[in-house]
């Protein structure tokens, strides 16, 4: 890979905010990537090695300069059921195997489909996921004792809180004075020098899992090489697989707007996919584009690939060398930078909008909102989203099917249609014509109109078959060439009669 390409992002990249932004992402993601571990009973390195090697891999050969990627809780979460009933090895099994489906994707370039998801849902997808950040790190707050988690008391409590208070502070008005140094590194430096000298017991790294390990090493996954395996492995590899892309492309497309720069959604399907496979085979969880991560690193000032690989190396350094230094730094540190990260997440722009959206809106970006909060499933909210989106795109498109209707000077009663014709709105077309009173010989005009789909099709085979029971003959005219296109290709199935109409242009010359 050429130097050019691995910095092409923006012409003005500042080395100095490209490595403090790294180790800022760093700082931040090794708390995520342990907790995500633990949660789904992996050992805390195969945290740590996931979010390595999804960082450097994504890093190098993403689609998304200043995108970081690492071990997203979106995606262990999809495997929790697989390593209870299977265990480990078959983790390492279907994450490779997704990482397989997501090249396929981006080798198609299905990435693009992306686009199809409507700014709504864009809203509540962002809403849902700034309150699940923020909520997250509410945990930090509790303690286990005899395997029953509480909430802390007293003292620790009130260390927790104000170390907490005193890291958001920092964030916000450290800016304001100047942005030569990210403020969430400063944030942590202050509160890490400050419970260090001052000797505070508080929780810290090192209370939720020891990090420190040797270099992740090649194996094979040891799960039997044959079809059970494959049935075995399958769904939870696709779903991993599509969990890890949905998220991945909704982050790129909103570093877009963010950096107003454009990324390549197929690429970084491809690089997903290649640094997942790597963790297969190297022994990470996987991952996908974490959106926390990825505005802090913006956020300090990285504009370039080199942030997110640097963040990247320098959890491969603390996991060699780095382990008794980072275990000591207190979690409300990290809990402080995310709580800022999740209210800068959140589109408070949204409710000056909510009394000039359509209220099918409004509905669209609360329940995706919900579905993210409640489940913690982004690919179902997304889903479900777009399902409805579309629904109600349809319904607004049926209602609009109309028809004018005249007679030509050959006394042929003309119908010309406005609108779409397609599955949504046939019914309403149907009821337009008066078949008994009609002329001989009718024309449907569809110039302001256009033959969607095979349900379109179906009704004008329809509507002509009931003219012909009665002798009369339906012409149609003024079709677009898709419409002729789709019609040709139905020849066999229905018989309409297409008026050749020179102005137009619409039919294909013998």
């Amino acid at each position: 890979m050429q130097v050019s390409t691995f910095l092409k992002f923006n012409q003005k990249i500042n080395i100095k905010n490209e490595i403090l932004a790294g180790l800022t992402v760093a700082m931040t993601m090794i708390p995520e990537s342990l907790s995500f571990a633990i949660l789904a009973g992996f050992s805390p390195l195969i945290g740590l090695y996931g979010a390595f090697m999804m960082g450097i891999v994504t890093a190098v050969f993403g689609g998304r300069p200043g995108m970081v990627s690492g071990g997203a809780g979106a995606t262990v979460i999809t495997l929790i059921a697989l390593n209870v009933m299977y265990g480990t090895q078959y983790i390492f099994a279907a994450v490779a195997l997704a990482g397989i489906f997501q090249i396929v994707v981006g080798v198609f370039k299905l990435g693009r489909f992306v686009r199809l998801i409507p700014q709504p849902v864009m809203y509540g997808f962002l809403n849902g996921l700034a309150v699940v950040i923020f909520m997250s790190q509410l945990e930090q707050f509790k303690t286990t004792t005899d395997g029953i988690s509480h909430w802390l008391t007293g003292t620790s409590m009130l260390t927790m809180c104000s170390l907490t208070l005193l890291t958001i502070l920092v964030v916000y008005f450290f800016p304001k004075l100047t942005k030569l140094v990210p403020a969430s590194l400063v944030a942590i430096l202050v509160t890490f020098l400050l419970v260090l000298g001052f000797h505070i017991e508080t929780k810290t790294v090192g209370d939720i899992a020891s990090i420190k390990g040797e270099l992740p090493s090649f194996h094979i996954p040891n799960v039997p090489l044959n079809l059970d395996t494959l049935k075995i492995i399958l769904p939870y590899s696709i779903i991993m697989g599509s969990v890890g892309l949905i998220e991945t492309l909704l982050t790129l497309t909103l570093v877009d707007e963010v950096t107003e720069t454009k990324g390549s959604s197929n690429k970084e399907c491809i690089a997903q996919g290649a640094a997942n496979i790597t963790n297969g085979f190297f022994g990470g969880m996987g991952g996908c584009a974490m959106i926390a991560q990825t505005f802090v690193n913006l956020d300090a000032g990285s504009r370039s690939r080199i942030g997110p690989a640097i963040g990247a190396i320098t959890i491969l350094i603390i996991i060699l060398i780095g382990a008794p230094v980072i275990e000591k730094i207190p979690m409300a540190a990290l809990v402080g930078v995310m709580m800022m990260v999740a209210i800068s997440t959140f589109k408070w722009g949204f409710f000056k909008l909510i009394t000039k959206m359509p209220k099918s809106d409004i509905l669209v970006s609360v329940l995706v909102a919900i579905i993210t909060i409640v489940l913690h499933n982004l690919a179902l909210a997304v889903f479900v989203g777009v399902i409805i989106s579309a629904l109600v795109f349809a319904w607004d498109n049926a209602k609009r099917i109309r028809a004018r209707k005249s007679i030509d000077e050959k006394g042929r009663k003309v119908y010309e249609i406005y609108g779409p014709l397609f599955f949504g709105s046939t019914t309403t077309f149907l009821e337009k014509f008066d078949v008994n009173n009609d002329s001989d010989e009718i024309v449907i005009d569809l110039k302001e109109s256009r033959v969607m789909d095979m349900s379109a099709i179906e009704a004008l085979d329809g509507i002509t078959l009931k003219y012909t029971q009665q002798n009369k003959k339906v012409i149609l005219r003024h079709l677009s060439k898709d419409s002729i296109r789709l019609l040709n290709q139905a020849k066999g199935v229905i018989e309409v009669n297409i008026e050749e109409d020179p102005t137009y242009n619409v039919m294909p010359k013998e």
